[in-house]
């Protein structure tokens, strides 16, 4: 247990700004084996951060005035606030693989240019898109019911961070292993850290539909019974996405980087929020 809780730990310092800092961080130690060994704690960084962003949100639906464009505020202030939270990560990763794959056809090229710290004209466009995205079917969500919105971002978050594991486990990490600080973490995942990832992402599914049958969790607008059904559908359109990411870069690079795993992290978040919302 106690070497669980500081693989968690490692994790949270490595793919979040929040501080792991001082004695607790000596405590936690580092190596390359313990940072691969954290990879199925990623959803469990999703249930920290997908925790802090909906009740951040849940705050701010509280406070601002009951008008109808308070959920759409409070989707652009809690993307902010996770964006803050995980320095951009995901998005950066996302960003970067825009700019290789959409800069070449040449796999060693795209590889090379996703090396490159600048951001071009494709990544640029692919984070602008994706966070006006998320912003709009939150603030959608959001319209609907109120805490059908921080239900989703902190289902979402946990999700869409359990299908990388799966990216790792079957395709083959194509990035310089050199330079790559994900390359401990990415280049493979035991079966164990990877059941460990799913318990982590069922726990969040079990203890969301508890939450919702144990207290009037939505609104009147969303029975119990819908809410199961679109989670059900959310779920689908984000494996969904995770399978043309996978297939997609399994065809253009033969493998994954770390930025992959953010781009997909990224693109399941975003068809979570969107199959959630065509369902109801």
């Amino acid at each position: 247990m106690t070497q669980a809780i500081r693989h968690y730990l490692l994790c949270i310092q490595f793919f979040t700004r929040i501080p792991i800092t001082g004695a607790l961080a000596a405590w936690v130690g580092y190596s390359p084996a313990m940072l691969r060994a954290s990879a199925g704690h990623f959803p469990g960084v999703g249930v920290l951060v997908g925790g802090l962003v909906a009740a951040f949100t849940a705050a701010l639906l509280m406070l601002l005035p009951a008008t109808g464009s308070a959920p759409l505020v409070a989707a652009a202030l809690g993307t902010v606030f996770s964006v803050l939270l995980t320095g951009a990560f995901h998005e950066d990763g996302l960003a970067d693989v825009a700019d290789g794959l959409g800069g070449s056809y040449d796999r060693n090229r795209s590889l090379e240019i996703m090396k490159d710290s600048r951001v071009g004209a494709f990544g640029a466009i692919a984070v602008v898109l994706a966070l006006l995205t998320k912003v709009v079917l939150l603030g959608l969500l959001g319209d609907v019911s109120a805490p059908l919105l921080v239900l989703a971002l902190f289902v979402a978050h946990v999700v869409s961070r359990t299908w990388p594991l799966l990216t790792i486990r079957l395709l083959t990490h194509v990035g310089d292993a050199a330079g790559s600080k994900s390359k401990p973490l990415a280049d493979q995942i035991s079966l164990a850290a990877l059941m460990t990832g799913f318990m982590w992402c069922l726990a969040a599914i079990v203890l969301t539909v508890y939450a919702q049958a144990a207290t009037d969790f939505v609104s009147l607008d969303v029975s119990g019974a819908d809410l199961l059904q679109a989670l059900a559908h959310a779920l689908v359109a984000s494996l969904l996405a995770w399978v043309w990411m996978t297939r997609w870069l399994a065809r253009r690079l033969g493998g994954f980087t770390g930025d992959c795993l953010g781009a997909i992290q990224q693109v399941c978040e975003l068809a979570f929020y969107l199959g959630l919302a065509l369902s109801l």
